[in-house]
């Protein structure tokens, strides 16, 4: 790993994207990028200033000297990284749950026990929040998002379309009857795009 590969690192560790990171330090979004990308290296000043701001060593971003972590601090970060997977695999988990027990018997029994799923879910990406400072990565941010809010907005969107067209389900996904379909396909598309566009700036600072 060198200098670029650090800095990067280091910035996406954070949760931060190249115009925070630049606005932090100083100078130009393209600098900043310039700097991952390996073009151009910042000067000791601008070195000094990001290893303030992350919490490192000027020897660690320079040389790639680690930092001496204690084995708590390492182990809360163990531990935040494995709730976090674990917290998307009850989202969906309890999702995929509630497509078959709807499926199934189509009582609210199912969604409500499915619902609680993703609650642990949700309450050990939190639990995974307060253990360390490391963010969670984009991608766990943006499914859990797009996992928890399937079933509301199935709901949601099922009750608008019987109370404007007398047509749907409340359930909790869109049964093939034209006005809910298309209403929740619309609005929880739109959703997913509009959260991966924000969630992906503010992690990374790109959007591909």
């Amino acid at each position: 790993m060198n200098m670029a590969d650090r800095i990067q690192y280091l910035r996406k560790t954070n949760g931060i994207s190249q115009e925070e990171l630049a606005g932090k330090v100083g100078v130009s979004r393209q600098a900043v990028s310039k700097w991952e990308s390996g073009q151009s290296l910042p000067d000791l000043e601008k070195i000094i200033t990001m290893s303030d701001y992350f919490g490192v060593t000027t020897d660690y971003i320079l040389k790639g000297i680690e930092p001496v972590a204690d084995k708590e601090q390492k182990s809360s970060e163990q531990k935040s990284k494995i709730l976090y997977i674990a917290s998307t695999a009850f989202v969906w988990i309890g999702l995929f749950s509630a497509f078959a027990g709807w499926y199934e018997t189509q009582t609210m029994d199912t969604v409500w026990g499915s619902m609680i799923i993703q609650a642990v879910g949700i309450a050990g990406y939190f639990i995974g929040l307060l253990l360390s400072a490391a963010r969670a990565p984009f991608a766990v941010n943006w499914l859990n998002l797009i996992g928890v809010l399937f079933m509301p907005f199935s709901m949601v969107t099922g009750a608008i379309s019987i109370a404007l067209f007398k047509q749907g389900w409340i359930a909790p996904y869109p049964i093939c009857i034209a006005p809910h379909l298309v209403l929740f396909v619309i609005v929880y598309i739109s959703i997913c795009a509009i959260s991966y566009i924000m969630l992906k700036r503010r992690t990374t600072g790109a959007l591909f």
